[in-house]
């Protein structure tokens, strides 16, 4: 029999990571139960952890229309009846303009509906960061491949293309010549939806390319203050394409240009109206100074939370969902240390054969986590975007440099044969 006074928290859908999951675990240590809503389960029976996770006895899953607002909100509703739900949250992109409304209409804490939403659309961010002042790329949304070449002239090649409401760098690419530009446009435009099966917006954004190294801005903004836990230099993919292959935290960067692009998170965190929460920005510093490239209103993805955590001594997942329930997040640094990742992604689609050097991956100094979600016999696709990474390495030292040089000395220790 459920007992109608078990605290609890509606948290909908998640990430398509092996962290992306944890978060019945992390509601479990503020004596939270779970309840979670989806429209497909499956999706994340591939991930480690997930038979685990959704098979506590203190989660309890439930099918719903989750690209519905009013879905949802009569789902929880439902819930109330035999649950005390204390807070609803998403750490996923594609529903978090809808948990914001959502939580808005049932009086539970959350970020700001207008706010998530700008955050959510590219060419909103871009729009209203542009009239702010804040340093951008230039811009333009396109409904054709001509618009799409006549702007990419304009602005000059290489041009960035991208849809307007994926995540995790989904079909985003650099184009470089106005033949490119429109394979590029025409492949955005075909697909009417999103990954999660909702409605993307016609046509794609074209927008200058920044050439530049690229960071994350980790934040927290508590009573309409924004503070800077830090910033993390992030690794990306050859181009055309722009997944992220490695991160390191905190920056090796020196402190006046960390705080230059900091500066300009902030400044587009403010520009949106982001109120309430996480945020992960990120900037690209140019040879004209920092640019502004995406602001995600909710913590950061993958393991950069536990890069964070180890480097500051917090709990940034566990304080994150307090704040979704109406606790005030401790956000004390208690450490001055340093963490680094290594993602397992592949230059060429194929099977994997042969995996070496695992053990020894695991058994080197500093070493955390060596995660590998194939194996033999598995098939793997070439990375284009961050859905391609198939694991990780990290490593925890007394500084970010060291533990940058750990993990790239592990994951070195692993080869693969793919044919």
């Amino acid at each position: 029999m459920e007992r109608r006074d078990t605290p609890t928290l509606v948290v909908v859908e998640a990430q398509l990571t092996p962290e992306g999951i944890l978060w019945p675990v992390v509601a479990a240590e503020l004596d939270l139960a779970t309840v979670f809503l989806t429209n497909d389960l499956q999706r994340y029976k591939k991930l480690p952890r997930s038979a685990n996770v959704f098979g506590r006895d203190d989660v309890l899953v439930m099918t719903a229309d989750t690209n519905s607002v009013s879905a949802v909100i009569e789902t929880v509703r439902s819930i109330s009846e035999f649950r005390d739900v204390r807070g609803i949250y998403t750490q996923c992109d594609y529903n978090l303009p809808l948990v914001a409304e959502a939580a808005r209409e049932l009086g539970l804490p959350g970020l700001s509906p207008h706010a998530a939403a700008l955050a959510r659309n590219k060419l909103f961010t871009r729009e209203v960061c542009r009239d702010a002042g804040v340093p951008s790329p230039d811009f333009m949304q396109v409904t054709s491949a001509e618009q799409a070449v006549a702007f990419a002239e304009k602005v000059g090649f290489p041009c960035v293309v991208k849809p307007m409401t994926e995540s995790a760098s989904t079909d985003v690419a650099l184009g470089r010549d106005p033949d490119e530009v429109a394979r590029l446009f025409e492949n955005i435009d075909a697909q009417r939806l999103d990954r999660r099966g909702q409605a993307r917006l016609p046509g794609a954004l074209v927008e200058e390319y920044c050439p530049g190294y690229e960071v994350s801005v980790e934040t927290f903004t508590v009573d309409g203050q924004i503070t800077v836990l830090g910033v993390v230099d992030k690794s990306v993919s050859a181009h055309p394409y722009f997944a992220e292959i490695g991160q390191v935290f905190p920056s090796l960067l020196p402190d006046p240009i960390t705080a230059e692009l900091a500066g300009t998170a902030v400044a587009g965190l403010r520009a949106i109206g982001h109120d309430f929460g996480a945020a992960h920005t990120e900037v690209r510093m140019t040879g004209n100074g920092p640019r502004l490239i995406e602001i995600n209103a909710r913590l950061a993805g993958e393991d950069i939370p536990e890069l964070v955590d180890a480097a500051l001594g917090l709990a940034t997942r566990r304080q994150a969902l307090a704040m979704h329930v109406g606790h005030r997040p401790d956000l004390t640094v208690t450490e001055r240390r340093g963490a680094a990742t290594r993602k397992i992604s592949f230059p060429v689609a194929g099977t994997i054969r042969r995996v070496d050097g695992l053990d020894a991956a695991r058994s080197a100094p500093g070493v955390v986590e060596v995660l590998l979600m194939v194996g033999e016999g598995d098939s793997v696709a070439a990375l284009v975007s961050n859905h391609e990474s198939y694991g990780q390495v990290r490593a925890e030292a007394s500084s970010a440099g060291e533990a940058l040089r750990l993990a790239e000395a592990a994951f070195n220790q692993i080869s693969f044969l793919v044919d």
